[in-house]
């Protein structure tokens, strides 16, 4: 067969004509596009990607640049699925070329020189497909005389999944991209929406109810393979592409696809590398908060997250323990719905986890997760609500214990702890009469403390504590029938510090 680099140089030639004798003659001598199309394939599956000095890529590129976009969807030989199968075989062999070297260890990662090519790679892949999808998107409505067309949306369709993962891989700041192969991404991605009459990604992947489904079936589709346990590892790629299209579907569209994004994110949480511990946990946290509850209780679904979730909570990670807290918090209304308010006595999930918590704080040391801990004690005392009661020994100990202790300039543990006493005070101030004088001297302590505090904490950082703290007296003084402002009053006939007495007064003058 004739070389198709010259082919291609005069496609253009053939839609141009200026006589049907002209035109005749010239679409006589313009092979079919199967023909070139079949070439540049074979010429790519076997590695052949330089002809005559001339890249293969090169010509693909000029096949869609100069090709006319009737005859580009042209079909004479072969039937429509065959053509079609063209473009996707020919777009997942021109992707191919961008592939990332495989991991072969246990990690999932490899050192950045390993992507050095891959850059500059992606640039040339993406710049091949912008023409392609320009042409698509141009939808000619008239077909050629003598030769029968397929839809431009049939071949949209059927490419559009392989370069939405393309578009993954490459527009994400990772080892394996720059600045430039970002950008031709982001811009492919722009053309993809754009061919396929969307307003967004988002509408491109779950389509609308006017256009049908999107192309995120497909996607995760072609993604299954590379998503086991013995696979995820293989592409470093692979997680990072998943959770960006997981970020970009939300209710009510995802709740389709849960058979298909739980057990990849459940497989990333139960790595033993925390940053895929955390990309897992993320995930889950994506599909919690946008799945119908329903969806997520049926077949025990929601049960097997939770436990998933609870045995990280024994991990000494500040990071990965911050975001198991908060999905945990996102799951535990599903499994525990209204727990006060029915009069349930019998401990639950809750509780479970609230006594974790109050146990690694009792001996933790460490003042990251001192502050993460402390970060999340006020949410989950409000909503145990009432029942905290059942843990309020050792939460007074965590609370007054973490109160003696300055954990930096910015005082994060402290601060939050103080809102975890008051959110005590207000949900079990039938208590607190009986512990008001342990209470009101660790209050009174701490007061003084900051008051005279030299430490390189800021003055604003000073004074929240100094009103939180203040607040906290109010609340105590408010549920113990004013109890505190007769036991204050000798401290301060006693006390000559100015921040003090200004502390003591606005408790007294609370009405």
């Amino acid at each position: 067969m004739e070389d198709p680099s010259e082919i291609i140089r005069n496609l253009h030639l053939a839609g141009k004509s200026r006589s049907m004798e002209e035109d005749s003659y010239r679409r006589e001598q313009v092979p079919t596009v199967e023909h070139i199309l079949r070439k540049i394939l074979g010429d790519l599956s076997n590695e052949k990607l330089m002809r005559h000095n001339r890249s293969v890529l090169e010509d693909a590129r000029d096949l869609f640049l100069q090709g006319d976009p009737l005859w580009l969807l042209s079909c004479c030989q072969n039937d429509v699925s065959d053509i079609v199968q063209m473009y996707v075989d020919l777009t997942a062999a021109l992707i191919q070329y961008t592939a990332l070297p495989l991991c072969e260890t246990d990690s999932g990662e490899l050192p950045d020189s390993a992507y050095n090519t891959i850059p500059e790679r992606a640039c040339r892949v993406a710049q091949t497909f912008q023409p392609l999808l320009s042409k698509l998107s141009a939808r000619p409505e008239q077909a050629m005389s003598h030769l029968p067309t397929i839809s431009p949306d049939c071949v949209l369709r059927a490419i559009l999944p392989h370069l939405v993962i393309f578009c993954a891989t490459h527009c994400q700041e990772k080892a394996w991209t720059s600045a430039a192969s970002r950008l031709a991404a982001d811009e492919l991605l722009a053309a993809g929406v754009q061919a396929a009459g969307c307003k967004s990604v988002t509408e491109l992947l779950c389509g609308t109810e006017e256009k049908g489904r999107g192309v995120l079936g497909a996607v995760l589709h072609l993604m299954k393979p590379q998503m086991n346990k013995n696979t995820w590892k293989l592409n470093p790629a692979t997680k990072h592409v998943f959770r960006w299209l997981l970020q970009r579907v939300r209710r009510p569209w995802l709740a389709e696809h849960l058979d298909v994004v739980l057990p990849p994110s459940l497989l990333f949480s139960d790595d033993y590398r925390t940053e895929n511990k955390i990309l897992g946990v993320r995930c889950l946290q994506h599909i919690i908060d946008n799945v119908p509850a329903a969806e997520l209780l049926q077949y025990n679904r929601a049960q097997v997250v939770y436990h998933a979730l609870y045995n990280h909570l024994y991990t000494p990670e500040p990071s990965l323990i911050q975001t198991v807290l908060s999905c945990l918090l996102d799951l535990l209304p599903l499994l525990e719905k209204s727990h006060v308010t029915r009069g349930q006595q019998r401990a639950n999930r809750y509780d479970k986890v609230f006594c974790l918590i109050l146990t690694h704080m009792e001996v933790e040391d460490k003042i990251p997760l001192r502050r993460v801990y402390a970060k999340h004690l006020p949410i989950f005392t409000e909503r145990l609500g009432i029942l905290v009661v059942r843990h309020l020994k050792r939460l007074q100990r965590v609370i007054l214990g973490y109160l003696e202790v300055y954990d930096g300039p910015e005082e994060a543990a402290r601060l939050c702890v103080l809102q975890a006493f008051q959110s005590m005070i207000q949900q079990a101030w039938p208590r607190m009469s009986m512990r008001l004088e342990v209470l009101l001297k660790s209050l009174l302590k701490f007061i003084y403390d900051m008051a005279t505090d030299q430490s390189p904490t800021p003055p604003r950082v000073k004074e929240e504590l100094l009103q939180d703290a203040t607040h906290c007296l109010i609340l105590l003084n408010r549920c113990c029938e004013r109890k505190v402002t007769v036991l204050l009053e000798g401290v301060r006939q006693s006390c000559e510090n100015a921040t003090v007495l200004d502390c003591l007064h606005r408790v007294q003058q609370d009405v």
